[in-house]
């Protein structure tokens, strides 16, 4: 059964504007899938349905749960969402208090969540910045440290929306080989054609709204004559 299921999704902002016009998608459990398109294609808007942060119309379901509102704190723990500005994920004091704090929000007794913290930042090779001020750090370790609070809820999907967004190669190159080591299905928005290759196995493109293709990423990329953008 796939961990994401999305049947005639379509979004209008509140302008009018067609942003998803009718898009079925599936992602299976461990799958990579690289998700490429221009930019204003419907890319992030597509992914920010997944977890309820929009609505539209059609139906999503993730982990065989519905999209729905009884159901979205279940969904929540179920998929981890990292952002392209890694600064939205982190504001608390430090990186310990900052990967604790989303289990804790779930009612997680304090001692368990920052165990579970510790864990998720060992995992991606900043266990020994527990102490550390987010702000003082690079901007690779920001990403590592929003994906550890992502992992920290144990979820069974990843989506990351421009993950290598100010990363240089050695940081892109450490962040494919993290992600590459992680057992979830993933969703990979990204125009970054070389790490998309390196990671996905299958690949969409998006266009006005609609999935336009899928395939392999070297089949995309051959189509739409597309390179790193």
């Amino acid at each position: 059964m796939p961990v994401i299921r999305v049947r005639g999704l379509r979004y209008r902002y509140p302008d009018g504007a067609q942003a998803l016009d009718g898009v079925d998608f599936d992602l299976e459990p461990g799958e990579c899938v690289a998700v490429l398109g221009a930019n204003g294609s419907g890319k992030t808007t597509f992914v920010l349905h997944l977890n309820g942060l929009l609505e539209g119309e059609g139906s999503i379901e993730i982990c065989g749960l519905g999209l729905k509102k009884q159901n979205l704190a279940q969904i929540r723990s179920k998929i981890g969402l990292v952002f392209q500005d890694s600064d939205e994920q982190l504001f608390m004091p430090t990186l310990l208090e900052d990967v604790a704090f989303g289990p804790m929000n779930l009612g997680m007794p304090r001692e368990q969540a920052v165990a579970r913290a510790q864990k998720a930042l060992e995992l991606v090779g900043m266990g020994a910045l527990l102490h550390k001020a987010p702000y003082h750090l690079s901007s690779g370790e920001k990403r590592r440290a929003a994906i550890a609070g992502v992992l920290a809820m144990e979820p069974e999907i990843l989506v990351l929306d421009e993950p290598t967004t100010s990363l240089d190669p050695p940081g892109q190159r450490e962040l494919a080989d993290l992600l590459r080591a992680l057992p979830q299905a993933k969703l990979l928005v990204t125009h970054d054609v070389f790490f998309a290759r390196a990671l996905a196995s299958r690949a969409v493109f998006f266009d006005r709204g609609r999935i336009a293709a899928e395939g392999t990423v070297e089949e995309i990329v051959a189509r739409f004559n597309w390179t790193q953008r």
